[in-house]
């Protein structure tokens, strides 16, 4: 089993950027799939971003082209850089690790990290 930290949330004007990091411990890292979700007030939880061992990348339509998910094997840790941030982009951030690589939820979550997107 997995155990996942994430950090670099906060506040940022609409526009900026933001890069979040997921580290993992306690397993193979590279065998998992990961994935960044998010859930805003009152919403469900949602994909945002995946990537699977084999590096092929996932996103949802609405942060394609503005969001980038990457992972370092050797830090054990993956990455989302977020751009041209808009306000609708608040929400907890959470990271996921999954061995079967079908980005439906399931394995191991992060405590989550808030994301504010707001002047």
């Amino acid at each position: 089993q997995v155990q996942l930290v994430e950090s670099g949330g906060g506040l940022v004007q609409p526009g900026g950027s933001l890069r979040l990091s997921c580290a993992a411990s306690g397993s193979v890292f590279s065998i998992y799939a990961m994935g960044w979700y998010r859930q805003a007030v009152g919403k469900q939880r949602e994909l945002v971003a995946g990537i699977t061992r084999f590096g092929s990348r996932n996103y949802a339509d609405s942060v394609k082209g503005r969001f980038t998910i990457s992972r370092d094997n050797a830090k054990k840790t993956v990455y989302l850089q977020m751009n041209s941030l808009k306000p609708e982009d608040t929400a907890v951030y959470y990271c996921n690790a999954d061995l079967s690589g079908d980005f439906r939820g399931f394995g191991s979550w992060g405590q989550g990290t808030q994301v504010t997107v707001s002047s």
